[in-house]
């Protein structure tokens, strides 16, 4: 109770006030764990009740320790012997795994990895010897339940981590069939981004009276300290854009999201010749692969990521400056996920959306679905792209190849009146001027930009009035 009054006078809590056992709060204090985040405040006390808990928090909110912390105090003081941790992706696992293993382990708490792509042997062998806290994809979790090789795995706590993204990557039927295999004598938490109806119903499925715990305010659709921009541009413009968007903005980390597995393989290669630290992740992808690019991304080895959204669920990654989306996502809750992974743990981040005119109506969608409040930019070119652009050589070079045509022919004879050597340096100071003047912005402008929204705005009053028409 004492505890409880000091979160509601909004008193500065130290982990101390959660009288955890002293050897986990030795790893707390390692880990540079100072004062506890929100969600950490207000799921702890409850966990350590022993109740039911349905929570909302972000990826980056501290959720790995508001779960793992009293369940491994649980542990350490011998009020329950094991744990089971369902998570959507292999990375996340691992993730969640590593934090367990560094704050648990002056507790002596052991804790394991389960997912497929691997050996079954090594992972039965350790679970049927008493690890104490399991991390598991619903996969092969369900795979080992369903063969019989871990029945006398009976976890007193079951946490289900990111259950939306479960829910996005088609996992919930695996989720359903795995709680068949687990004792009711259980505490069960879960913990959810968003709540989506089928992530309600779940919950009411396999939750006895669980508290209700939320950090996402009702207008917190798209995280509020991260700034979102978009660039309005042609489709043939989308590499030299992100080219130089990497150059000009300050990123330390970044995320560039493709739609497609091949798009991703195209870009890397094209960024990597460009000079930039990049590497690629998608589905298709061997798993060693996979783990060997996110542990080196994660260690700063490459400072870029270009991945698809499948690939990228789960990956969790301190210090993400940027996200940008190379192309715009099918769907507004793609956008929501996307940009959520910069802007984490309470720091400011920055997602940008490249759009083609073709595609603009789809970006109007989204802003209207999710609430962003995206600004336009355009891409100014630099001092020295200018001078490649002007370059005197490579102008003599195109025009040494170009194939002269029969109207060039008629044109020059009409301007006899004029000196031969002057009208061909007006010609040439034309041609410079021109390619520098539309070459100085990569992007439309607002003025163009805002003739397309009225051009958009006045398509949907059109729709509207002939279906009215057809209706009648």
């Amino acid at each position: 109770m004492r505890l409880i009054a000091l979160i509601l006078q909004g008193i500065n809590l130290t982990f101390k006030e959660f009288n955890f056992h002293k050897d986990l709060l030795k790893g707390v204090n390692i880990a540079g764990f100072k004062e506890p985040s929100p969600i950490q405040e207000m799921v702890i006390p409850i966990i350590e009740k022993g109740e039911d808990l349905v929570g909302q928090a972000h990826t980056g909110t501290g959720k790995t320790a508001a779960f793992g912390l009293p369940l491994m105090d649980k542990i350490a003081k011998g009020t329950i012997e094991r744990a089971l941790v369902i998570t959507p992706t292999r990375e996340l696992a691992t993730q969640v795994s590593d934090e367990l293993y560094h704050l648990g382990r002056f507790c002596g708490i052991r804790t394991i990895t389960v997912y497929g792509g691997v050996g079954y042997g090594r992972q039965i062998a350790l679970i049927n010897k008493g690890v104490q806290v399991v991390v598991a994809t619903p996969g092969r979790l369900k795979d080992l339940y369903k063969k019989g090789k871990i029945g006398n795995f009976n976890p007193e706590i079951i946490v289900l981590d990111e259950a939306d993204e479960m829910l996005d990557m088609g996992f919930l039927e695996e989720i359903k069939e795995i709680f068949e295999y687990i004792p009711q004598n259980r505490q069960t938490l879960l913990f959810s981004a968003t709540m989506p109806e089928p992530i309600k119903e779940l919950s009411q499925e396999i939750l006895t009276n669980p508290q209700f715990v939320s950090v996402v305010g009702e207008d917190d659709v798209t995280n509020n300290i991260i700034e979102q921009e978009y660039y309005v541009i042609e489709e043939a413009q989308r590499d030299e854009a992100i080219v130089q968007l990497l150059e000009t903005e300050k990123v330390d980390k970044s995320i560039i999201f493709c739609r497609m597995k091949r798009e991703v393989d195209r870009l890397t290669e094209h960024l990597k010749a460009m000079g930039f630290s990049a590497e690629g992740l998608h589905g298709d992808l061997e798993q060693s692969d996979r783990e060997r690019i996110v542990k080196g991304y994660r260690r700063g080895e490459s400072k870029i990521m270009v991945a698809t959204d499948v690939a990228s669920r789960g990956l969790d990654v301190k210090n993400v400056s940027h996200v940008f989306n190379f192309h715009i996502p099918f769907d507004p809750q793609s956008y929501v996920h996307r940009i959520g992974r910069t802007g984490r743990a309470g720091k400011a981040g920055k997602a940008i959306t490249l759009v083609s005119t073709l595609e603009f109506k789809e970006l109007q969608r989204i802003q209207k679905e999710v609430g962003a409040d995206m600004k336009l930019a355009t891409i100014s070119l630099d001092e020295e792209s200018i001078e490649v652009l002007s370059d005197f050589s490579s102008l003599e070079k195109r025009v040494k190849e170009v194939e002269i045509v029969d109207e060039a022919i008629d044109f020059i004879d009409s301007m006899e009146e004029m000196d031969y050597h002057e009208f061909v340096e007006r010609v040439v100071t034309l041609l410079l001027k021109d390619k520098s003047a539309s070459e100085k912005l990569l992007g439309f402008d607002a003025e163009s930009v805002n003739s397309m929204i009225e051009n958009y705005e006045n398509d949907q009053k059109v729709a509207r009035k002939n279906n009215r028409k057809k209706k009648r």
